[in-house]
């Protein structure tokens, strides 16, 4: 599952994955624009992200982390909406990963500097979602998911020991290229 976090849309994205491909599950984007008041919101973000937790069992979360730009009160709600979601995932007992906007678009598309529009594009092809990108809150989060399963840094694959290279290959069809 990912999470792209925000105080007004909230992007969700949860992909799923086998040894050879990875494919769309599940998408949405939390509007919360129109609702008063911070602690409402940051309510509505827990609430929502124990629902799809809930509702769609992922593994772990990954989550986009705030970067520093000119309003430190944009970053500072951009940080509460992200510990919402972090506590959320935390209470139901999921791992959680945090990758920086930079990587994900590096993950995503080989250009850290990519725009959101390439980012949005590259995922539609890399998981066959038919249209145009209507809302780059649910595309991030979608990116932030493929970013952490190209990471593997799954905590099943940290607790995994292997006698030699075959037992990896073995274990790993997806993730070697033979």
């Amino acid at each position: 599952m990912g999470i792209d976090p925000g105080t007004n849309n909230m992007g969700i994205g949860i992909i799923g994955f086998d040894q050879n491909s990875v494919k769309l599950i599940a998408m949405d984007v939390l509007k919360l624009e129109k609702l008063g008041g911070q602690a409402l919101k940051l309510k509505k973000i827990f609430e929502a992200v124990l629902r799809n937790i809930d509702h769609f069992k992922p593994d772990e979360l990954a989550i986009e982390s705030p970067f520093f730009g000119k309003n430190v009160q944009s970053m500072l709600k951009l940080g509460r909406a992200q510990g919402v979601a972090i506590a959320a995932a935390l209470h139901r007992g999921i791992p959680v990963f945090e990758y920086s906007p930079r990587k994900v678009k590096q993950s995503i598309t080989g250009k850290g500097g990519a725009s959101k529009e390439q980012v949005a594009a590259m995922l539609y092809r890399i998981l066959n979602i038919d249209g145009v990108p209507d809302n780059l809150d649910i595309t991030d989060a979608l990116a932030v998911a493929l970013c952490h399963h190209y990471q593997g840094k799954s905590m099943k694959d940290d607790k995994k020991n292997y006698s030699g290279w075959d037992a990896f290959i073995r274990d790993n069809p997806g993730r070697v290229n033979q």
